[in-house]
């Protein structure tokens, strides 16, 4: 057995196949996906994968047949639970008829709120809702932002972290992190409360996107 703390929540993804340095190739094929599943448990030194994402709808491949796949792997015990990544409602959906799904996983910050209708979702449904990109490129440079960390003595990262965690109790940031002070900083986030204006100031700067499958 590998050496995780037994709280320890190992997740990951498949969907994408790597031919060359720096090269990928989206393959959500069931071939593919067995064979990134038995890679993973290899070298993650694990028989089970609690909660494995599929990367992304892929379009040379039928969705169905993908979420089927998982489905036969959590079958055989080889993954625990199943989330969706870079997905509509629409996937969602069709995903839960077939297997139950934990767990989703879409761009998503105060600025990009592009997939604000798969956040109501996962709420009204209970899925977990893991946003990537919560910081967002540039976006930490709005003067909404800077305002509001200089004022409540705390750093623009924290701001943005801060109103995801105030987004909606299923929400759960993957801020990433490259050392220990990186860390701290990122959970100090979960400490600050931002007030019914500064939320709506900051929520107020969000990007125009086309939304998609609803």
């Amino acid at each position: 057995m590998a050496p995780y703390p037994k709280n320890l929540v190992i997740a990951t993804k498949g969907g994408w196949k790597r031919t060359g340095p720096g090269q990928w190739l989206h393959d959500a094929s069931p071939n593919h996906l067995r064979e990134a599943v038995e890679g993973s448990l290899k070298r993650l030194r694990l028989e089970r994968i609690e909660l494995y994402f599929l990367h992304a709808p892929d379009h040379a491949i039928s969705f169905d047949a993908s979420v089927e796949t998982l489905a036969e792997l959590r079958a055989q015990a080889k993954i625990r639970h199943i989330g969706l990544s870079n997905v509509t409602r629409e996937h969602i959906e069709r995903a839960r008829k077939i297997v139950p799904v934990v767990a989703v996983q879409n761009r998503y910050n105060f600025a990009d709120r592009e997939w604000d209708y798969v956040v109501q979702y996962c709420e009204q449904n209970k899925l977990v809702f893991i946003p990537w990109g919560p910081l967002g490129s540039g976006n930490l440079s709005y003067p909404e932002v800077t305002r509001i960390a200089q004022a409540r003595g705390v750093t623009p990262m924290q701001v943005a972290l801060a109103w995801l965690l105030d987004r909606a109790p299923i929400v759960l940031p993957i801020p990433g992190t490259s050392s220990v002070a990186h860390l701290e900083e990122n959970i100090g986030a979960a400490e600050l409360e931002l007030t019914d204006n500064e939320l709506a100031e900051l929520s107020r700067v969000k990007k125009k996107f086309t939304r998609r499958g609803a």
